[in-house]
């Protein structure tokens, strides 16, 4: 199982990095599985949250599809690829895309925030 989720984590990160990668045949399900799993993702303010191991064990339930404790394993391993990815800050924007600085120019000041805020 070493070998199929080495695989695995390699063609996440290789799609992550807009490439492509083949999937190992044996690893399809697990794909998807993960890709059900995280898009029930919770989010908070500062990005997504882990799949957790209770919505993987609900998820497994209640579509009866029975996860061995490897293959669970593996899907954390593909979630934790994902979730470096989404907070990498590193990021860089496409070729044409404007963004925005991550801090304002402005200090903040009463006026400011009572423009923003009401």
């Amino acid at each position: 199982m070493d070998r199929l989720k080495k695989q695995l984590c390699a063609a996440m990160k290789a799609r992550l990095a807009g490439g492509t990668s083949p999937l190992p045949e044996a690893g399809l399900p697990l794909m998807e599985a993960f890709g059900a799993l995280s898009r029930q993702r919770s989010y908070n303010p500062h990005g997504p949250n882990p799949i957790t191991w209770e919505a993987m064990a609900a998820w497994s339930q209640i579509m009866r599809v029975p996860l061995e404790p490897h293959h669970a394993h593996i899907i954390m391993a593909l979630d934790g690829i994902w979730i470096e990815d989404a907070y990498r800050t590193d990021k860089q924007a496409p070729e044409g895309v404007k963004t925005l600085p991550p801090m304002s120019q402005h200090p903040i000041n009463a006026g400011l925030l009572d423009a923003m805020l009401g």
